[in-house]
């Protein structure tokens, strides 16, 4: 074998006998930087040059073949698609076989790579996709041709518009993958592989008639769709407009199976400048990097000593305590689940099997790995149980007298170099940490219900708690597969605290006369996934009060016997929401139906607090009242340092409140309706009703972006 490497490059060319190599090595995930690219386009024409080789072989080391382009390549002013594109067309088009090696997650411009071979071999495990969608835009290396001419235009279609990954025994099925090989005995996976790959193409290369070159580009695609295939595909599209990308896929599959391969790559190179240039896209790759920079913790030390995690401890089988229990039992991770007594056990355990088997019957799971996870949980009545875990959290009921017995008694009884983690939603983590009388172990764990579903972690970081601690919970997250941000300590932390004036303003706008359909619509016509009305009727109304009660305990309320007033009257009237069949609304099962009782509650309420009644509320006014103090609490937020970045606000409120990703969050989405905007509309408020709990006070890191031009998503 001999290799040659330019300077500083991460690719390599080497020739093993006739067969010529182009390795990849940019760790982590060997994308498609701008030196990458340049070192694909040296390495093929070392092999152009090299008449002597037989075939190419295309190879990237480590843990996944090409995952994908440089996404901060986008956004300089150079940006262009044309060199690689270039280079994937003379790859393509060359009279030597090329072979890709895949194995990991070949995804966006490394799938588009791999297509542009002309065969391509898998390991077993490898996943494919094309997942651009997810960050608004769509293949923009011929992608949208290639893949609908190698396996047609529905599944095509599918994967593109979904960004989900096929396996590689499905992609064989589907023609995407031309043979599954087995890794050869070796050092690592990638050098089995490449073993396996060259002696597969030699073996090729021996063939009777040797390797018939298949060009992606010249595939007609397989199978057929009906004749309103691309009609009904359009129509789905345009109900979605706030996500161009999915229309754009239409129009690319469309031209991959009725134009010519030149026409239809006109026409992507068309669409991927429209979507590149749409605010849905741009907020979607902010998410994109906002959600990599929440898990870098300012100050901690890179080579900080992590502390072991192999035994968890949940106190409490409740509905969240046994959702908790999921995400470890998931990954392997045995779990002591305690509960207070035999039947509450036999309950929280019974309802973990309940959704695990829901799961099966969906066809995600296997009845085995039901039986498997079930069989990581130990379920007692016994607190001593917990004395081997290495991390217990707790997740009782949202009372602060009852955490801190429990902390006590954690603090007791957990053994050194435990970590113990309150799940709280707005209680002060650093009483309860002080109650355990180790609070360097102890933190905040804010799961979101349902704990089993949602991907945000808000780790709530005490004002003692050990570096270590910290950064230990934060790997963990990621091996349960959530998105974790980190919040200082204050009431709510950072996504309650910040739905407070929200759901304050919602209150009040329903003792003023408009109706919580109307304040729904309007929320929800941002894009949310759920307008507040809706949202705390599922969570329950009792909740919400409890929280509001707690806080008013601990003096925490403003001197306004208005205040969540609405919230605390349906507490005391049973009407909890869905699940007593009344609250904001009534119910008929799920369904969520106008009540004329709520609005007589209403009106009573605006009677004792004197609160006049309105008949000329719009959707504007709505938007604004609820989504502007909102957005000044997280500027709020920000000032105090109770989050380290604007992003981490956006990554909390898109993947725990159903924030819409397309507006990247409320603070890139404040950016994007001008700071001047909302606080001229914050002041007008503040005139028009009065200010004397200072609910309309502007932020003052809000107050100075807007005066110099600056973004409130700026870094510091």
């Amino acid at each position: 074998m001999t290799a040659s490497r330019p300077a500083a490059s991460p690719v390599s060319f080497e020739r093993h006998g006739a067969i010529g190599v182009l390795r990849v090595a940019n760790p982590p995930v060997n994308a498609l930087s701008p030196a990458t690219v340049a070192g694909l386009i040296t390495g093929l024409a070392a092999f152009e040059a090299d008449a002597s080789l037989l075939a190419l072989v295309v190879h990237a080391e480590g843990r996944t073949f090409v995952a994908g382009g440089d996404i901060a390549s986008f956004d300089l002013p150079d940006f262009s698609a044309t060199p690689y594109n270039s280079f994937l067309a003379r790859l393509e088009a060359g009279h030597r076989p090329v072979v890709a090696l895949l194995h990991g997650t070949p995804l966006g411009g490394g799938l588009e790579l791999a297509m542009a071979c002309h065969r391509r071999l898998a390991l077993a495990s490898t996943r494919l996709g094309l997942p651009e969608v997810k960050l608004g835009l769509i293949p923009g290396s011929l992608g949208t041709q290639r893949l609908p001419r190698l396996v047609g235009a529905a599944l095509a279609l599918d994967l593109m518009q979904s960004g989900r990954m096929i396996s590689a025994p499905d992609a064989l099925v589907a023609g995407l993958v031309d043979a599954l090989i087995e890794p050869a005995p070796a050092a690592s996976v990638d050098e089995g592989l490449l073993q396996a790959g060259l002696t597969a193409v030699r073996a090729m290369l021996a063939a009777p008639g040797g390797v018939a070159l298949r060009r992606s580009s010249e595939q007609v695609a397989p199978g057929t769709v009906s004749a309103d295939f691309f009609a009904k595909a359009h129509a789905a599209a345009a109900g979605k407009p706030q996500y161009p990308a999915l229309a754009g896929l239409v129009r690319c599959a469309e031209a991959a199976v009725t134009l010519s391969f030149a026409a239809g790559e006109a026409v992507e190179a068309g669409v991927f400048a429209q979507v590149l240039a749409s605010p849905a896209s741009a907020a979607m790759r902010h998410l994109f990097f906002a959600e990599r920079e929440a898990g870098k913790i300012p100050g901690l030390a890179k080579d900080l000593a992590l502390r072991t995690i192999a035994r968890v401890g949940i106190v409490g089988a409740g509905t969240m305590g046994g959702g908790i229990a999921m995400n470890f039992a998931n990954v392997g991770l045995p779990v002591v689940l305690v509960e207070a007594s035999a039947e509450a056990l036999a309950r929280g355990l019974g309802l973990v099997r309940a959704n695990y088997e829901a799961t099966a019957a969906k066809g995600r799971l296997s009845s085995a790995q039901v039986e498997q996870r079930m069989s990581l949980l130990q379920g007692s009545t016994d607190f001593e149980q917990l004395a081997d875990c290495d991390l217990v959290i707790e997740a009782v009921f949202e009372d602060m007298a009852l955490k801190k017995v429990v902390a006590a008694r954690l603090g007791r009884i957990c053994k050194p170099g435990a970590i113990i983690a309150t799940n709280t939603s707005t209680l002060d983590v650093d009483e309860i940490a002080e109650a355990s009388g180790r609070p360097a172990d102890v933190l905040g764990t804010h799961f979101f219900s349902p704990a089993n579903v949602m991907r945000l972690l808000e780790v709530v970081r005490g004002a003692k708690t050990a570096p270590e601690v910290l950064a230990t919970v934060m790997k963990l997250a990621g091996r349960i597969q959530k998105v974790a941000a980190v919040s200082g300590v204050c009431y709510g932390f950072i996504g309650n605290r910040m739905v407070e004036p929200y759901m304050r303003e919602t209150e009040y706008l329903l003792m003023e006369g408009a109706n919580p359909a109307q304040i729904d619509a309007a929320i929800e016509g941002l894009g949310l996934a759920m307008g507040p009305c809706r949202m705390l009727d599922m969570a329950g109304i009792d909740v919400g009060a409890k929280t509001v009660i707690e806080r008013g305990l601990a003096g925490g309320l403003p001197d306004d016997p208005s205040y969540r007033a609405l919230c605390r009257r349906l507490f005391e009237l049973g009407r909890f929401g869905q699940k007593t069949g009344a609250g904001y609304y009534r119910y008929e099962g799920r369904k969520p139906l106008p009540d004329p009782e709520l609005a007589r509650i209403s009106v009573e309420l605006a009677a004792v607090h004197g609160i006049a009644r309105r008949s000329d509320i719009g959707n504007a006014e709505i938007i604004e009242r609820l989504m502007y103090p909102l957005i000044n609490e997280g500027a709020l937020i920000l000032e105090e340092g109770i989050a380290y970045r604007p992003g981490d606000i956006d990554v909390i409120w898109t993947a725990g409140y159903g924030f819409p990703d397309h507006r990247g969050g409320p603070i890139f989405m404040a950016d994007a309706i001008g700071l001047p905007a909302i606080v001229e509309a914050l002041q007008r408020y503040s005139r028009r009703r009065g200010d004397a709990h200072g609910y309309w006070r502007v932020a003052p890191l809000l107050e100075r972006c807007a005066r110099e031009g600056r973004r409130l998503g700026a870094k510091a």
